[in-house]
């Protein structure tokens, strides 16, 4: 491990501007993805800013009813806490099947959105990797891409964000308080991580020095939500495709109508992904099997798979399909399975 100076940041301000004014500085929060970096040589910061003393740790009411959670709150008290459980289950289940227990007790929900991907070559430093060392090449295509995304991805980089949590604050439209040197500014989760384009490197819509410190979640919205994630094993296991959907059924006519739908993936993009081709597809249907078939058939439309994870379209398309009838309580649909060892 590469020397570096440390620091215990005081205050939400003064963290900013050390690191604004440090671009070899780095903040340290949970370390379950830093620590990992900074043992395998992937990051050689110069300064690392411990901001696990920042004031950033409740979990309170909103006006409207929703909640305000800490950047630094962890994952397993977030997942535990009473009012996410019954207000957004679909979180806590997230929150439940990322990592271990040992892990969650030490993540926190700001840092979790700003892991970056498991991709074995990002990972080796041997190896060439454009998000790791830009211009240097993609070891992946071409590859080991079991893990790797089917949507979104770029001649540059095939890599998927590994964050469960981030797929179910997608779907629920939640809201990241960003703190920079020009000040305080909110951006979707949806639109926090950016596809890898011709910028790999770029994980975030983020300024160096920029330090999250909330996360806000909207009012519940009415209907059934849920989290699932299929994965190689029952634990520590990162996702192949997870789903996280929130649907709510109009039952006041002669026939059921979707009124209003959230999905987004995870495991299959860059970033969480919002299925809104899906979404638009299922917004005044009846909720069958015909209707969740064609609404993951609209989101896939775009795939492009590489020969080690072709599996993960007919995957992906079972599990949107799966979930729509689960919270929608109509039979589950007859989906063709393909066998994913490979």
């Amino acid at each position: 491990m590469r020397p570096f100076d440390y620091e215990r940041a005081t205050d939400t301000a003064g963290a900013v501007a050390t690191l604004t004014e440090r671009p070899d500085a780095v903040f340290l929060a949970g370390g379950t993805n830093l620590v990992d970096h900074l043992k395998l040589g992937v990051a050689e910061p110069r300064l690392v800013v411990d901001i696990n003393r920042l004031d950033l740790t409740e979990i309170d009411e909103l006006d409207d009813e929703g909640l305000r959670i800490g950047a630094m709150v962890r994952n397993s008290d977030a997942a535990a806490d009473p009012r996410i459980r019954r207000r957004y289950p679909m979180l806590s289940r997230a929150l439940l099947s990322g990592a271990s227990g040992q892990l969650r007790n030490a993540a926190t929900m700001g840092g979790n959105l700003l892991q970056r991907t498991r991709c074995v070559y990002f990972q080796d430093t041997s190896t060439p990797c454009n998000k790791r060392e830009p211009d240097s090449g993609c070891s992946a295509i071409g590859g080991y891409t079991r893990y790797h995304a089917i949507l979104g991805a770029s001649p540059e980089c095939v890599a998927t964000h590994p964050s469960d949590m981030a797929v179910a604050l997608a779907a629920l439209d939640a809201t990241v308080v960003v703190l920079g040197a020009a000040g305080e500014r909110r951006i979707p989760v949806a639109e926090l991580h950016r596809l890898p384009g011709d910028h790999p490197e770029q994980d975030t819509v983020l300024d160096h020095g920029d330090l999250i410190t909330a996360l806000e979640l909207p009012p519940p919205r009415p209907g059934r939500s849920t989290y699932r994630k299929i994965r190689d094993r029952a634990s520590y296991a990162f996702a192949l495709v997870s789903v996280a959907a929130t649907v709510d059924v109009d039952t006041s006519g002669p026939t059921p109508v979707i009124r209003e739908a959230a999905i987004a993936l995870g495991g299959i993009a860059h970033k969480p992904w919002r299925a809104r081709a899906a979404e638009a597809v299922l917004r005044g249907a009846e909720p069958n099997e015909e209707t969740f078939l064609a609404a993951a058939d609209a989101e896939l439309e775009a795939a492009e798979p590489l020969e080690g994870n072709r599996f993960k379209v007919p995957m992906t398309r079972g599990a949107i399909a799966t979930v729509l009838s689960e919270l929608t309580g109509t039979d589950e649909p007859e989906t063709t399975t393909e066998d994913t060892h490979e």
